[in-house]
């Protein structure tokens, strides 16, 4: 049995923080903004990950107003929702993910994302799409405020 989960997260833009995604630092003159270290991508991919196995989402299982999830790293995060699949018997089996942003460019980065996501989950790079789009200047993202971030992600029973 193949199952499907969606995932979406979106942070505005901050002075001060470093840009994470995918737990890579990016250069950026602006971090996200956020109780954990606002890794949007993490975010997105871990929601879609329990998503597919009906595990709730990623508020409920590492709410922003417990403390000891303040600056946690995503990639951690990620993990550990991974390890509540894993338990539901179910296997990571692939994930496509959109950046939307309209800078920094990401391009250089995308490879290094989807290998820290493989290797996060145990799977090769080519079964982790990471791609990165503009909003063509429209909205919250075009006005350059922050970023989303959508992801897909399929399961299998073991």
């Amino acid at each position: 049995m193949t199952r499907v989960g969606i995932g979406y997260d979106s942070h505005r833009f901050v002075a001060g923080r470093p840009l994470v995604l995918a737990g890579i630092t990016i250069p950026h003159s602006h971090g996200l903004a956020g109780h954990s270290d606002a890794d949007a991508v993490a975010h997105a991919l871990t929601d879609a990950i329990l998503g597919a196995a009906c595990a709730g989402n990623i508020g409920r299982l590492f709410p922003d107003t417990d403390p000891r999830w303040k600056d946690a790293h995503s990639m951690e995060l990620l993990g550990s929702a991974h390890e509540i699949v894993r338990a539901r018997g179910l296997r990571f089996h692939q994930a496509d993910l959109t950046i939307i942003a309209e800078q920094p460019k990401l391009d250089p980065h995308i490879g290094a994302m989807a290998a820290a996501l493989a290797s996060r989950l145990g799977v090769a790079p080519a079964d982790v799409s990471v791609k990165a789009k503009t909003n063509e200047g429209m909205g919250f993202v075009g006005r350059g405020e922050g970023m989303a971030v959508i992801a897909v992600a399929t399961l299998e029973a073991r």
